[in-house]
């Protein structure tokens, strides 16, 4: 993959990249799935709806996660919309080499994956299509049922913390 160039020809600064992009502010959500090892999971803020017509949504998990290829491995999932109440479900679920649902309410969705207690929403999902997205992967998934859950503010993620919506 070639570098990103600025204007003038020189390679794109990473930090630079990092702190314009940390200015757009992301809900946080757990995209998990029930494997025959059990319950596996992990916090993704790059989540989007893609299409209406026919319901789809889009992730990008890192290609260094270890979780992804076990859920793809199961081919369905469930997208977990986190509340502002839910950090520590989003970093327990963040970390690697883990029991990361140690201690965590769940039951299963319609499709058998975990479905969080406390989330605002969840989606159910089947994975339809990968997409090289460099040192991502971008995952279209079909949405096959869904929920509102509670009424909450959402857990959003801006400049590399946590945040709230301003009530005004």
């Amino acid at each position: 993959m070639e570098p990103v160039l600025e204007m003038d020809g020189s390679p794109l600064d990473v930090r630079d990249f990092k702190a314009v992009l940390g200015r757009f502010c992301t809900g946080v959500t757990v995209i998990t799935a029930h494997s025959g090892d059990g319950p596996v999971g992990f916090t993704c803020q790059s989540f989007s709806a893609l299409s209406l017509e026919p319901p789809a949504v889009c992730f990008c998990p890192a290609r260094t996660s270890t979780s992804w290829p076990r859920i793809r491995a199961v081919g369905r999932l469930c997208v977990n919309i986190l509340a502002h109440d839910q950090q520590d479900i989003c970093r327990r679920l963040a970390r690697s080499g883990t029991d990361k649902f140690a201690g965590v309410d769940w039951e299963p969705s319609p499709n058998g994956s975990p479905r969080l207690a406390g989330s605002m929403a969840w989606l159910d999902c089947e994975v339809e299509q990968e997409v090289d997205g460099g040192d991502h992967t971008i995952v279209i998934a079909r949405v096959t049922a869904l929920s509102e859950h509670r009424e909450a503010a959402p857990l959003l993620f801006y400049r590399s913390a946590f945040g709230r919506l301003d009530p005004a």
